[in-house]
C-alpha cells in the first residue's frame, strides 16, 4: 500500500492539486492507495468518484496539523501493509513517525529559505532524512541543493499530465465568441500573483497593439493582484484588448487555449516565491499552443527554447515585447506550436510514472 499525505488535492483548483492527483491516480493502478487530504468544502462528491480511499482532515490550520499527523502515524502502526509514504511537501512529514520508505516531492517556493535559517534548518533536516526527493525540475534540484537537501538523494521527475479530450464544438464556439474575430491570441492560465508576471505582459501589449491593433489578451483565474491589473488595463486604454475570466469551467479554458496562438507566462522571482516548473506551459503544449516562459524559475524544463517557445527575461520588457513579436511575425507560433504538441507527449502521467516505478 501507498500512502499519500497532501495539502493540496482536489475539488480544489491549481497546478499542485493536479499534480497529486495525477500522480495518485496513476500509482492506483500499481497498488492500493490511501490519500490523507485537508478538508475541502466539496469534497464528497469528489471523493466519491474516485477509486481510491480519501481520509479527509479539517479544523484551524496548526490543530488540523498535529490531529492529520496523529491520525497517519496511527494508520501506519495499524496497517503492516503500508510499503511507501509519499509527501507533497517536507511539512506534511515532519510529525511523521516511521521507518517505513519516505518520498517527498519538491517544487522550489516552499525550499526557497535563507540558508541557515529557522525553515532552512527544518527542511533540510525532512529532505535529508527520506529516502527520496523528487524535484520538479532541475531548478528546483539546483535551488535544493544550494539550501543544503544532499544532492544524492534528489531525483528530477517532471509533473506529468492526462491526454487531452476532444472539446465539444459547444465549447470552441464559446471561445471563438469570447475571442470576438480578434486574431492575434495570447492567453495566460494561472493566479494573479506578482511571480505570473501579468503586469509586463499587459504594458507590452499597449505597444503590440500599434504593430498588431487585433492583439487579444485573454487572462484566466483569480489572485490578490486582480484588481491592479484590471486598474492597469484602465490606465492604458486596453479594455478592447486584454479580457479577464474567472470561475472559468475546464472545458471552456481548456477550448480558449486550443483557439489561442500563444500562452504567455515570463515568470519572474518575487520575494520567495518562484516558478518551480510551470505545468501550465505543457497543457498548453498539448493543443499546439507555444509558450513564452520566463528565464527564473524550471520554465527551461517545459519550454524548449526557439523550438517548443521562447525563454525571456521576465524583468525585461523590452525582452518580453519582442518576444511575443517575434512569434506573431509570419506566424512563427504555428512552427512553435507543431514541435511544442510532438513534446508534451514525454508528459503523459503512463510516462511519467514509470520514473517513480524505479524508485519505489
Amino acid at each position: 500500500m501507498f500512502l499519500i499525505l497532501t495539502r493540496n488535492f482536489p475539488p480544489e483548483i491549481g497546478g499542485m492539486q493536479n499534480l497529486m492527483y495525477g500522480l495518485t491516480k496513476s500509482l492506483s493502478k500499481l497498488n492500493i492507495v490511501k490519500v490523507f487530504a485537508d478538508y475541502h468544502e466539496n469534497y464528497l462528491s469528489f471523493d466519491n468518484n474516485v477509486n481510491f480511499s480519501i481520509e479527509r482532515i479539517g479544523g484551524p490550520k496548526l490543530l488540523r496539523k498535529y490531529r492529520k499527523s496523529y491520525l497517519i502515524n496511527e494508520f501506519i502502526k495499524n496497517n503492516k501493509n503500508v510499503s511507501c509514504i509519499i509527501a507533497d511537501h517536507w511539512k506534511s512529514l515532519e510529525l511523521i513517525n516511521t521507518s517505513k520508505k519516505k518520498i517527498c516531492l519538491i517544487h522550489s517556493k516552499e525550499i526557497n529559505h535563507e540558508k541557515g535559517s529557522r525553515q532552512n534548518k527544518r527542511l533540510t533536516n525532512i529532505l535529508n532524512n527520506v529516502d527520496h526527493v523528487i524535484s520538479n525540475s532541475i531548478f528546483t534540484k539546483n535551488l535544493a541543493i544550494n539550501m543544503g537537501v544532499n544532492e544524492n538523494k534528489i531525483d528530477v521527475i517532471n509533473p506529468g499530465v492526462d491526454a487531452v479530450k476532444e472539446i465539444s464544438k459547444k465549447d470552441l464556439d464559446q471561445a471563438e465568441k469570447i475571442f470576438n474575430g480578434k486574431s492575434n491570441r495570447l492567453i495566460t492560465v494561472s493566479r494573479f500573483d506578482k511571480r505570473k508576471n501579468h503586469e509586463k505582459v499587459i504594458m507590452a501589449i499597449r505597444n503590440l497593439k500599434e504593430l498588431y491593433p487585433n492583439i487579444i489578451y485573454i487572462c484566466i483565474g483569480y489572485g490578490d493582484e486582480e484588481q491592479n491589473l484590471k486598474k492597469l488595463v484602465n490606465e492604458l486604454n486596453l479594455n478592447n484588448h486584454v479580457i479577464f475570466l474567472k470561475n472559468v469551467e475546464t472545458e471552456l479554458k481548456n477550448a480558449l487555449i486550443c483557439k489561442s496562438n500563444i500562452f504567455v507566462m515570463p515568470s519572474i522571482i518575487h520575494n520567495k516565491s518562484v516558478e518551480g516548473f510551470g505545468i501550465a506551459y505543457i497543457e498548453a503544449a498539448q493543443y499546439g499552443i507555444p509558450s513564452i516562459g520566463g528565464k527564473d524559475g524550471g520554465a527551461s524544463d517545459a519550454i524548449l527554447h526557439e523550438k517548443t517557445g521562447l525563454i525571456c527575461d521576465g524583468n525585461n520588457l523590452e525582452e518580453i515585447y519582442s518576444s511575443i513579436d517575434k512569434m506573431l511575425k509570419d506566424h512563427k507560433y504555428k512552427e512553435y506550436g507543431k514541435e511544442a504538441k510532438k513534446f508534451s507527449e514525454n508528459f503523459y502521467w503512463d510516462k511519467i510514472i514509470k520514473s517513480y516505478q524505479k524508485i519505489l
